[in-house]
Order: structure tokens, then C-alpha cells, then sequence
């Protein structure tokens, strides 16, 4: 059984090696890294590297996942409010809950964020979050918020609309430094995404 001390000393391995990743990205682009960049910026030799992924594809595609997995699991803890909130049909220009944890949780994973989704990062990055949100906001789930029999356009165009438009605004978010709070970017985003673009650009009351 492990000890406390080699499971701190692993979590901070990781994270050393996540943080090394992130700022070779933005130095050099992701196509150019080599483990051994990995390795000397994070401080560890190679065996501890492989001890723990494959490759820099491997890491780079455990890293997503877990960002992955942790907004998932935010979703779907918070989906009865969003349905409640969507429910009430007037025009809303609070922020829905659910939207200020995702952007809190990007905002503290901002630096890996930046760099994956950016023009140096990992290109296929953007087709499995597309992916990802198709499969927690429509998917074949019973507890998805978008149901087939609602519809009023087919259900893959209108969640890669959506899925579309929120990663534009993350990267916009991102590439402009942050400069808005978790809540303020949530407010801008709800107000678009339930009221529509063209209620948010004020041609439509």
C-alpha cells in the first residue's frame, strides 16, 4: 500500500510535468516538444517520465481527459438548476450557476487551457471538446438537457452551434488575458447562449 508521502510526491510530479507542457507549448508549440524538453524543464530524468505516460501524445491526451471529466462531472451536478432556470420563460440576464463553476474551473486551469486551445496547442483538442459537449448536452443521456422531441432544428447542427460559440468565447476569454471575472464571463454568455445573439446585440427586444 502506498504511503501519503509517494502519493504527494506523485501529485506533484504531474504537476510539474503538466506545468512544464504548458509553458513549452506556449515557447515552441506543441508539434516541436520532445520529452526530453519535458523532462528538463520539469527537473526529473526520463524513467520518471515514462513511469508515468507514454508519450507526449499520452500526456497530453490524459491531461485533457481529466479537464474533460471534471467539467462533465460539474454538468451534471448542476443540470436540475439550468432545466429550472430555463424553465421560468422570461428573458434572463443573470448568470446561469452551472456556467460561473465551469468558468471558475477554467479560470484555475487557465494556463493549460490557453495553451491547448491556442494556435500552437492541440488542434483535435477542439473536435473532442465539440465531442464532449455534444454528449452532455444532447448525447443518448436521460438527463440531457436538449431532447430530440423538443427540437425545432436537427439536433447535430444545433449543438455544434452551441459547442462552437462557447469555445470561441473560452478563447476569446483566454487570449485576452482573463480580464473578466468567472461571474461577468458567465453573465455575457448566458445572456447569449438562452436569450440568443441577437437579443444580446439589442435588435431584438
Amino acid at each position: 500500500m502506498r504511503d501519503s508521502n509517494t502519493d504527494l510526491r506523485i501529485i506533484r510530479t504531474k504537476g510539474a510535468i503538466r506545468d512544464a507542457l504548458v509553458e513549452l507549448i506556449d515557447e515552441k508549440g506543441f508539434e516541436a516538444i520532445t520529452v526530453k524538453d519535458i523532462t528538463i524543464r520539469a527537473k526529473i530524468n526520463r524513467g520518471t517520465f515514462y513511469a508515468h505516460y507514454q508519450d507526449k501524445f499520452d500526456l497530453m491526451t490524459r491531461c485533457e481527459e481529466e479537464i474533460m471529466f471534471e467539467m462533465s462531472r460539474i454538468a451534471k451536478q448542476n443540470f436540475p438548476d439550468v432545466i429550472a432556470a430555463l424553465e421560468t420563460n422570461s428573458p434572463t440576464l443573470a448568470p446561469v450557476p452551472l456556467v460561473v463553476l465551469i468558468f471558475e474551473y477554467l479560470n484555475e486551469n487557465s494556463g493549460f487551457m490557453r495553451a491547448v486551445l491556442g494556435p500552437k496547442g492541440d488542434l483535435s483538442f477542439q473536435t473532442r471538446l465539440k465531442d464532449f459537449m455534444w454528449k452532455t448536452l444532447y448525447g443518448n443521456d436521460v438527463n440531457a438537457i436538449i431532447k430530440e422531441e423538443n427540437l425545432l432544428v436537427p439536433g447535430e447542427y444545433l449543438v455544434s452551434y452551441i459547442a462552437s460559440a462557447h469555445i470561441g468565447v473560452i478563447q476569446q476569454w483566454l487570449n485576452n488575458g482573463m480580464k473578466e471575472s468567472p461571474q461577468e464571463m458567465a453573465r455575457i454568455l448566458s445572456t447569449i447562449t438562452v436569450n440568443g445573439p441577437f437579443f444580446a446585440a439589442g435588435l431584438k427586444k
